[in-house]
Formats: structure tokens, C-alpha cells, sequence
């Protein structure tokens, strides 16, 4: 059996800031972009791989109420709900187009005691973003 993972879902709270970043600053490929009312839902990924991400409005599933409405966009805000690990060859240049492109840096590149080489960003939304570069 080959199983792969095919997408997975990070909230925006600006469709157009989300699509800025994804495209723009990170280089990802748009493949979907639909709008429903004010709502947009944008798929993104890396050229080249089937793997994506797809920017979804937050909080919208009808099954929530109006409390969890709010913790769910106060946890966005304070960039404690989503978090997504990308991997790049080249961690350092990649950093330097991120900080020069404006992107909010949480932690320039290091070397982690438990054997990675990270850094961290956050999108537009508050999402943490850490990238591993490739051993």
C-alpha cells in the first residue's frame, strides 16, 4: 500500500495576506482558490509534489457555537492553532529571502540539541511555520 499525505489544513484570518505569503514569499504553486460569500479556500504547495495545504477560513464548521468560535480565533491570534514543519536544502538562503520578504522570524536558523537544524516563522495569521533543512 502506498499512502501518501495528500493535504492538510492551516486557518487564515486574510485571504489576500495568506495568498501573499504562500505564493509570493514561500514560491508554493496556487491549485485552488474558491470563494463562497466572504469565505475563500486557497490550496497551495511546493511545485512538483502532490503534497498541499489548503487556507481555510476559521472557525466555520457549523457544528461549532459562538464560545468556541472565539477561543478557536483567540488561539489563531496569539499563534497558538496551527503549525506546519517544511524541510529545505538550503535553510539559510531560504531564511534570508524569508527576513528580507518582511516575514515575522520567531527563530533564525540553529542547530537543536536533538538533531535538527530549524528555523521559525509565523504567516499572516499567526501559524507557526518551522523549517528543518535536510541532513
Amino acid at each position: 500500500m502506498d499512502l501518501t499525505i495528500h493535504y492538510t489544513f492551516l486557518p487564515h484570518t486574510d485571504a489576500d495576506a495568506a495568498l501573499g505569503f504562500y505564493r509570493d514569499t514561500l514560491g508554493f504553486e496556487v491549485r485552488n482558490d474558491v470563494g463562497y460569500g466572504d469565505m475563500r479556500w486557497i490550496t497551495v504547495g511546493p511545485a512538483g509534489h502532490e503534497t498541499a495545504i489548503v487556507l481555510t477560513p476559521p472557525a466555520v464548521d457549523p457544528g461549532l457555537d459562538d464560545d468556541e468560535r472565539g477561543t478557536i480565533l483567540g488561539l489563531i491570534a496569539k499563534g497558538a492553532y496551527g503549525a506546519l514543519t517544511l524541510a529545505t536544502d538550503d535553510l539559510d538562503g531560504l531564511f534570508a529571502r524569508l527576513e528580507a520578504a518582511g516575514a515575522d522570524v520567531v527563530q533564525e536558523p540553529m542547530d537543536q540539541d536533538y538533531g535538527v537544524r530549524d528555523c521559525a516563522f509565523r504567516d499572516p495569521a499567526g501559524n507557526l511555520l518551522r523549517i528543518n533543512e535536510r541532513a
